[in-house]
């Protein structure tokens, strides 16, 4: 359909003999907050890999607006890697660099633009997360957890990207900060129109933000829906997640 953003099919990846992916299959819509989940090892980071092609498939193929990126060269799988940002689960931002230096850290690096051409994008992505341009001059140690977290996004908005990676994002956060990093991923969505994958632990975050929600486990998926069909869900992995969160719904 095109309305589909993100099309994995038949994705499997085998490594040293081990099963990593079998058989997954799933669509991601334009303008979703896509949230996956599962234990430890089920395969969530391995599938966002494959979708920012750091791994092609054993088998099967992942398609970006349609467009196959198995089998693409280096500059072209670059282009479309252009349209999607990642967000580490630490923020992981450079230690050495300063806040503006971070964000601005693509043109710094790859254009030719001003310090003050610069700064002015940084400016304006540090202001889409709520963050005062009065950090600029922080170093990373100089942050709370929360702001770390927002600066990082604030770094994968500079490439006004289509699509947006979140790697566990309230990772390490206490339950108010986490609560400011959910409104934050729905305020992209709903103002700028960004699609969202959400790899997370946290139930409650994927409960307020999610679209649809995919259970993985051991490799395959177990369950893709909506958040009320979640939470009817007779499947025992997916009871197991509703079951170990306390959360009033």
């Amino acid at each position: 359909m095109m309305d589909n953003i993100i099309t994995v099919k038949n994705l499997t990846k085998v490594i040293d003999n081990r099963v990593i992916l079998k058989d997954i299959n799933f669509d991601i819509k334009k303008n979703e907050v896509f949230v996956i989940v599962g234990g430890s090892g089920s395969g969530k980071t391995s599938i966002t890999k494959h979708i920012i092609g750091l791994w092609k498939p054993t088998e099967g193929d992942i398609m970006i607006n349609g467009e196959s990126i198995v089998n693409l060269d280096k500059d072209k799988l670059n282009k479309i890697r252009m349209k999607m940002g990642y967000v580490f689960q630490e923020g992981a931002l450079f230690d050495s660099l300063n806040v503006w230096e971070n964000v601005g850290f693509y043109y710094i690096e790859h254009t030719n633009k001003s310090k003050d051409e610069i700064l002015n994008i940084v400016r304006q992505k540090l202001k889409e997360v709520n963050l005062d341009e009065s950090i600029l001059g922080f170093m990373p140690s100089e942050l709370s957890g929360g702001m770390r977290k927002r600066v990082g996004v604030a770094r994968a908005l500079a490439i006004d990207p289509e699509i947006i990676i979140y790697d566990e994002p309230t990772s390490g956060l206490d339950p108010i900060t986490s609560r400011i990093i959910d409104n934050l991923i729905l305020d992209l969505k709903n103002r700028l129109s960004i699609t969202s994958i959400v790899v997370t632990h946290d139930m409650v975050s994927a409960f307020k933000i999610a679209d649809r929600i995919m259970v993985l486990d051991k490799g395959h998926i177990e369950f893709i829906g909506t958040k009320e069909e979640f939470k009817s869900s007779k499947n025992p992995i997916v009871r197991s997640f509703i079951e170990n969160t306390h959360i009033e719904y």
